[in-house]
């Protein structure tokens, strides 16, 4: 099945573009879209003539202009290779050590797809999409929180509102954490921009150059920037389908002498693997005998069914050495910004400093559409419906990836995602997607040292579109 050049017709009265420039600007277009990223292999001249309905002599050309325009490197029997462009310009400046090379080539870029994401037009076209279909939301509830707020004085609204956060939400979050038997006052909860914000907050306070910081292997894929920033030095640790791998957490600590570890306990982002108790209390044992602190990313919470077999460990050690993270993102909208931090007395304090510092204040007016939202009666029966609309796609999801011929690293009882190996390379994958108007994620992002993979993960509520399943069938049928 060919795919058609998908470009800009010429401006009115233009010559109409021949096939040759047609391709090379749909080459340049993917390659600063960064679809086509620097050091991946470009399709072959036979496969990209048949995908494109072209000869392969106009292929052939394509590729010596992009050469020539510096987007690519042909190499004499492998083929045409994206250019990393940016070192190129820099080495004209100056020549690179090589340890500069290393740490060039080392840099996690997740650019492409955070570009991308919100250009998708179709939720359903966009299983590699972090969060919920707006379908699926209920914006009635922020719309009906609004109205409130708008017949309350507007003065209330002109100040600059505090570091630490709008104080009834506080209070009321307070209550919250106490059903997970978390106990935290409201001046030890402070409210932030997402569980982003919250990060890259607590890596500018504690986080200094050379100090090791422990991901999951895989993990969220954002977050290794923030503390590479900071000049952290990322191990992953890696998972296996009960959870992470704690002998070689073990290892990594004894090893390494991290300064902190950050995991999600519930339905861990990409693998939806939850801790249980006995784990729990072996991290926690872990962090007291080599003295390091847990950052606990608890943003897919509230997707978990109430009896969910599940321990956080902010319940265990109740914020001594760990700080607590979680967002209304996922439940409510995207672009609803808020998020919370709950810690210790002395990190919370630090940590609104460090909010003042950075950024001043958060949008109180955001936070006081969540106060709302949580105190009007009806989160959460929102939540247990999209508990209950990710039950039934779950099953229909996993059947889909198993029909095509993927493997599903575990099947989770909750949340969003599936993490599959699709034992194909999934960052080509993610390009043919790409080309189909699919946005998908490949497992190569989710690794702190970008490690090629094979694996991919499946937002379950983002995988209705009916050309899904013959987009990723095809793909594997070319690739073999």
């Amino acid at each position: 099945m060919s795919v058609p050049l998908d470009l800009i017709p010429a401006p009115h009265g233009a010559p109409q573009l021949t096939l040759v420039d047609q391709l090379v600007q749909w080459g340049r277009r993917r390659i600063d879209e960064r679809v086509f990223r620097p050091g991946m292999r470009m399709p072959s001249i036979r496969k990209l003539a048949l995908d494109k309905g072209v000869s392969r002599f106009t292929v052939v050309e394509a590729y010596e202009r992009l050469v020539a325009h510096g987007y690519l490197d042909s190499r004499r029997g492998s083929g045409f290779f994206v250019r990393d462009r940016a070192a190129s310009n820099d080495a004209i400046a100056r020549p690179s050590t090589a340890s500069e090379h290393t740490q060039a080539t080392n840099t996690i870029d997740v650019v492409w797809l955070l570009r991308n994401m919100l250009h998708t037009s179709s939720a359903a076209k966009g299983p590699g999409i972090g969060y919920l279909p707006a379908s699926w939301l209920d914006g009635e509830l922020l719309t009906g929180a609004l109205r409130s707020i708008s017949r309350q004085s507007g003065a209330q609204l002109l100040g600059y509102g505090t570091p630490q956060g709008f104080l009834p939400l506080r209070q009321q979050l307070q209550t919250r954490l106490e059903e997970h038997e978390i106990g935290a006052s409201a001046a030890q909860i402070v409210t932030v921009s997402g569980v982003t914000q919250g990060l890259d907050l607590i890596a500018r306070l504690y986080i200094k150059p050379g100090d090791t910081v422990i991901v999951g292997d895989p993990a969220w894929f954002q977050m290794f920037g923030l503390f590479v920033s900071q000049g952290a030095r990322l191990v992953g640790m890696p998972y296996t389908p009960d959870g992470p791998d704690l002998d070689a957490l073990e290892n990594m600590v004894r090893t390494w002498r991290p300064k902190m570890l950050v995991i999600n306990s519930v339905l861990q982002n990409p693998t939806g693997t939850s801790l249980t108790a006995a784990q729990a209390f072996r991290i926690l044992q872990l962090a007291q005998t080599y003295d390091f602190m847990v950052i606990e990313d608890d943003i897919y919470g509230d997707l978990c069914p109430t009896n969910f077999a599940a321990t956080r460990l902010a319940s265990l050690d109740q914020l001594k050495r760990v700080i607590f993270l979680s967002s209304f993102s996922k439940t409510l909208a995207p672009n609803l910004r808020v998020g919370y931090i709950a810690a210790s007395p002395e990190v919370a304090n630090a940590i609104a400093d460090q909010k003042m510092l950075v950024g001043m204040t958060s949008a109180e007016l955001s936070e006081r559409v969540v106060y709302k939202v949580l105190t009007d009666g009806r989160y959460r029966r929102h939540a247990e419906r999209l508990r209950v609309k990710l039950d039934v796609v779950r099953e229909k999801a996993a059947r889909m990836l198993e029909k095509v011929g993927y493997r599903l690293y575990s099947m989770p009882s909750a949340g969003m995602f599936l993490w599959a190996d699709t034992g194909l390379d999934a960052e080509g994958l993610a390009a043919a997607g790409h080309e189909a108007g699919f946005l998908l994620t490949p497992g190569s992002l989710f690794s702190p040292q970008q490690s090629p993979s094979t694996m991919m993960r499946f937002n379950i509520a983002n995988c209705g579109d009916p050309g899904l399943p013959a987009m990723l069938t095809d793909y594997a049928d070319r690739a073999g």
